[in-house]
């Protein structure tokens, strides 16, 4: 995982109407799934959404509550839970875990690509152009993707400038 470096940077996660708007969106996104956004799956998603970058598990775990950590099988059910209804990513090479910035359409392959400074940690998704080559290759190979995740490692801006 990236260092913490000595220049100032932002690292904006949801506060306020703006989470409280992106908690209630992904209730109805349940609601409309058939799927329960439970307590520990919205706290879970609570602290992503606030965090505004990637987040070990074991973190979430601490942050839980106040009172007490949560175990780690009510922290990682929860983010199972959360990436496959598309509202987190893991990031593979972090070992860290991110709130979607662009959620799918309804039964669309949501593809995420994100780059991940190695000086400060921050962590910016995009959508990576689709030419729809991967797609065609799959699925002449018998496979139908459900999403694809790219990562892609550099400086930001900021580093950039320091």
């Amino acid at each position: 995982m990236a260092q913490e470096c000595a220049h100032p940077h932002e690292h904006a996660g949801l506060t306020g109407t703006a989470l409280g708007s992106r908690l209630a969106a992904a209730e109805a996104v349940c609601l409309r799934r058939d799927q329960k956004l439970t307590a520990p799956r919205r706290r879970v998603l609570e602290l992503l959404l606030e965090a505004g970058q990637p987040v070990k598990a074991y973190d979430l775990m601490a942050a839980f509550d106040a009172q007490a950590p949560a175990k780690p099988p009510t922290v990682y059910r929860a983010l199972e839970f959360l990436e496959r209804e598309g509202f987190a990513h893991r990031i593979e090479s972090l070992n860290a875990f991110v709130a979607c910035d662009q959620p799918a359409a309804e039964g669309e392959v949501h593809a995420a690509a994100f780059l991940i400074c190695d000086c400060c940690g921050v962590t910016r998704e995009i959508e990576p152009r689709q030419d729809g080559s991967l797609t065609r290759e799959a699925e002449r190979a018998g496979y139908r993707i459900k999403a694809v995740t790219v990562e892609a490692h550099g400086l930001c801006q900021s580093c950039q400038d320091a």
